[in-house]
């Protein structure tokens, strides 16, 4: 049957979806998908530690964007990563998908890709030599999960993009967070300390999205913190304190928006599943012990275990200014002592080896992971909820090219004016050998070296020799590795980076391509906001928020002030471009600023290299899977005790014959999932290893082995509800031949009380 619809009720609509449009003034638009790499065989990006590969995963990992329009102007997309930084190559790789789907809407200028920091998880996504080494090169499994999962999440943000508004609010965290090199920090100069009451930034800035209709969307905040609670010996992929963090925001808004004030009570991935069972403790034994560990069995490729919600609020933390910030909070102590290092060189007895700092759950890792994850997580529901400063006005982007490697700078002249001077080609000094706190390194190496040594020199020179220019360029850094002039079997170090500004309204992102220090960063911030000031005084003077996006589209190590960079710490060592790399930033800053008020468009630069076709990989591809004779991959090879009870609190697991993790990521699904048992026998998946409470752990009982186990552990939180629960782990196999066969096995159910 038709239905007419009277006119003037069409113009009311109409009238009302403008009414919407005008007084939301943004489209805005939100997204998320999986990027957990390959959870076995691939070393850790961000420790440098050979040592360290996956064999699980604490959670997983994912890739978080927002896109903000103006409905018939400009737009920008900011992507978060639960990764240890941007990558060039992926950059490109994105933004060449986003050209194919969208033509011009979204590239290099207008969209950012930023990485958290985490150091847990897969490496062998980036293109320059120096940081695939310790993953014996290129990963292409790494790389095309970060790229697919990159372009999905802005497709959803693109999909999603409705009339709305975004909300800024700032506050301090106090206890999250430490200065490793104090000792570089007081190198600066006294009078511009003075300014500030901490050695860190302790300042969280949040956005809020709000749909005109739906209401909150999302949040993005941004807040300096190293991705190190979890150390250089893990081997569990984790989104360390920042992904627990937007995983805590995420249950938290999907639970009620309830916030405890136990730490066992953090909201849980998924909302509470209330069960009609017979709460009878009997009962539910005799319930359990009629489901035994059921038999492996093949599965289509296809299922995953759990698909994201459409509309599903996307909260991500995003990295700042973090080059010498440590979540460590406890301080630096030699292990051997257990006295606090050494201040100037963080060394025990002159070993830098024995100096570790400690986190606020020392000595567990994953609680420290948790604390510090709280701890952002608490401070951003309070400014979320309290957050009623609209942004407001134009939505605007700078973006350029710069070769850094000779760079003309201008610097004050010590006894007044001014001179020209150059960055240098990149280069690592010796106490970039040394690590940090964080994660230290080997040998006799130490922080806050600016001689080096003979024999280190020799070594060096195998691999490339500086020249005297580069030498004296780069002073007092003694050079260990001269890696913007080594150029075998390709690139070692970047030469070419993106400087971009991102402007929603009163909120301006300064997208940076490395780790800056706190001062380096404050000096970025202040010298970028007073220039937009002096520029437009009218259009920025009234309350003209300023935030850096640290890692973001590429990476090129760290960015410290002169003075920092003169005392030779791990920070300092890694300022690749030598002493005014700092200074260089805030010139070529001024000039996005500059642009960005009168409306002009940049020359683009130098374009960065695709080195993508001369990627080497040496990591060893998955040849076969096997089980024992008579065993069938997903069977239980340790159970679950028959008739156990557990209670909250408890850890329970079972372990599982498997096949490797590289067979298949199971993007957007589990390899280790908690079931309980619903009325009418019917199992649902309450808890998966995007959960916190569980770990998925994948091993070999001998190396090179083609036999594997995987251990599924539930650590069952204060939240569970009481009833019959089971584990199952989801997995594939690869035979001789090559195919691919997915499998699943389940434990035998138990109670939980």
């Amino acid at each position: 049957m038709a239905v007419s619809v009277p006119f003037h009720f069409l113009f009311f609509l109409l009238l009302l979806d403008r009414a919407v449009y005008s007084s939301s003034e943004y489209l805005i638009g939100v997204g998320s998908y999986d990027i957990t790499g390959p959870a076995a065989d691939v070393n850790m990006m961000g420790y440098a530690n050979s040592d360290q590969t996956a064999s699980g995963i604490h959670f997983r990992l994912r890739a978080r964007a927002f896109i903000v329009a103006e409905p018939q102007g400009k737009r920008v997309a900011f992507v978060n990563l639960d990764a240890c930084m941007a990558s060039q190559i992926v950059t490109i790789k994105v933004l060449e998908r986003l050209k194919a789907r969208y033509g011009d809407l979204y590239t290099e200028k207008n969209v950012a890709i930023s990485g958290i920091h985490t150091h847990a998880g897969p490496g062998g996504y980036l293109q320059y030599v120096t940081y695939i080494v310790t993953s014996l090169g290129f990963v292409r499994q790494s790389f095309d999960v970060l790229v697919d999962g990159i372009e999905q999440t802005i497709i959803q943000a693109h999909q999603s993009l409705r009339p709305g508004s975004v909300y800024v609010n700032k506050g301090d965290l106090l206890d999250a967070c430490v200065n490793r090199s104090p000792s570089s920090y007081l190198n600066n100069p006294e009078a511009e300390r003075s300014r500030y009451k901490y050695n860190v930034d302790k300042e969280m800035t949040l956005l809020k999205f709000v749909d005109s209709q739906l209401g909150p969307i999302g949040s993005f905040n941004w807040f300096a913190t190293h991705g190190t609670s979890m150390s250089r010996t893990n081997s569990l992929i984790s989104g360390d304190n920042k992904g627990a963090a937007a995983r805590f925001m995420e249950d938290w808004f999907e639970n009620g928006q309830k916030v405890s004030d136990s730490s066992s009570k953090i909201p849980r991935r998924v909302s509470t599943i209330v069960s009609d069972l017979n709460t009878n403790h009997s009962g539910l034994l005799d319930i359990a012990a009629s489901y035994k560990s059921s038999k492996g069995q093949s599965l289509d490729a296809k299922i995953r275990v759990r698909k994201a919600s459409k509309r599903a609020f996307v909260s991500a933390f995003c990295q700042s200014n973090c080059g010498d910030v440590s979540p460590n909070t406890l301080g630096a102590f030699c292990i051997d002592t257990g006295l606090p290092c050494d201040f100037n060189h963080s060394t025990c007895n002159g070993k830098n080896e024995l100096c570790y700092g400690r986190g606020p759950g020392y000595p567990d890792e994953f609680e420290s992971t948790r604390i510090i994850g709280e701890k952002q997580f608490k401070m951003a529901v309070g400014l979320f909820n309290k957050a009623t400063e609209k942004l407001q006005g134009k939505v605007g982007y700078q973006h350029a090219y710069v070769d850094f490697s000779n760079l003309q700078v201008t610097v004050p002249r010590a006894g007044g004016g001014s001179e020209t001077v150059k960055t240098c080609p990149a280069a690592m000094g010796f106490g970039f050998a040394a690590g940090t706190t964080d994660g230290p390194g080997a040998f006799d190496f130490k922080q806050g070296d600016d001689k080096g040594n003979a024999f280190w020199r020799l070594v060096r020179n195998v691999l490339k020799t500086p020249g005297p220019e580069q030498v004296q360029c780069q002073k007092p850094k003694p050079i260990l590795l001269d890696t913007g002039e080594m150029k075998t079997p390709y690139d070692w170090a970047p030469s070419i980076l993106p400087v971009q500004m991102l402007r929603i309204g009163q909120l301006v992102i300064l997208s940076v391509p490395g780790e800056f220090t706190t001062m380096a960063g404050r000096r970025l911030r202040d010298a970028v906001k007073s220039f937009l000031i002096s520029l437009d005084s009218k259009e920025f003077g009234n309350n003209l928020h300023v935030v850096i996006a640290g890692l973001t589209n590429t990476y090129s190590q760290y960015i410290t002030t002169y003075e920092e960079y003169e005392v030779q710490r791990y920070e300092g060592a890694s300022t690749l471009y030598g002493p005014h790399t700092l200074t260089a930033y805030i010139q070529e800053f001024k000039k996005l600023a500059t642009a960005l008020v009168n409306g002009q468009t940049l020359p683009s630069g130098p374009q960065p290299p695709d080195l993508l076709d001369k990627q080497i990989s040496l990591l060893a591809p998955v040849v076969v899977d096997s089980t024992p004779l008579g065993v069938s991959f997903g069977d239980v090879k340790a159970d679950v005790p028959p008739k156990s009870t557990f209670r909250r609190g408890q850890q329970v697991n079972a372990t599982f014959w498997s096949g490797c993790p590289r067979n298949d990521l199971l993007t957007e699904g589990s390899f280790a999932v908690v079931e309980m048992l619903r009325d009418g026998g019917k199992w649902v998946p309450v808890y998966d290893d995007d959960d916190f409470s569980v770990k998925f752990k994948w091993s070999r009982q001998v190396k090179l082995s083609p036999e594997s186990q995987a251990t599924v552990e539930w650590r069952i939180p204060e939240s569970a509800v009481a009833g019959v629960y089971r584990l199952r782990h989801y997995g594939a196999s690869k035979s001789l031949f090559g195919a691919i066969t997915s499998f699943s096995g389940s434990s035998s159910a138990f109670v939980v009380v």
